[in-house]
């Protein structure tokens, strides 16, 4: 017997699961715990199995951006991620950067270079 894709059901899915993409740790650990509930069931339905795959692409997608940022980062992104990895806001910084205003900075002087370096005990050349 083959199961046929119901839309229905599916959209009663997307209403329960809201799918979207993926842009904090937060959302991408609740779309994991969703994607493991559906991965464990031992007789998904053709909509679980659609959703299944949506989740498990939108969660690749915010992993393979978040952890390897490769040639997209920059100097703020990189910063912002350090920030938010150890729940930092911008007043936390206030002593390398002389104000809140990091964002609004074009680029990094040498000195922040080297005092964000040291502050968050990596290589300062990832803020350059």
């Amino acid at each position: 017997m083959t199961l046929t894709f119901n839309p229905n059901k599916y959209r009663e899915l997307l209403v329960q699961y809201q799918p979207k993409l993926i842009r904090t740790e937060a959302e991408n650990d609740q779309a994991l715990e969703i994607a493991e509930n559906l991965m464990h069931r031992s007789s998904r339905s053709p909509e679980e199995d659609e959703l299944y795959d949506l989740l498990i692409t939108l969660i690749e997608k915010f992993e393979q951006e978040y952890y390897s940022p490769g040639t997209a980062s920059t100097p703020h992104s990189m910063l912002f991620f350090l920030m938010e990895q150890r729940n930092l806001q911008a007043a936390d910084l206030v002593k390398i950067f002389g104000s809140e205003a990091i964002a609004n900075q074009v680029e990094f002087s040498n000195t922040q270079i080297k005092a964000l370096g040291q502050y968050f005990n990596v290589d300062p050349g990832l803020f350059l």
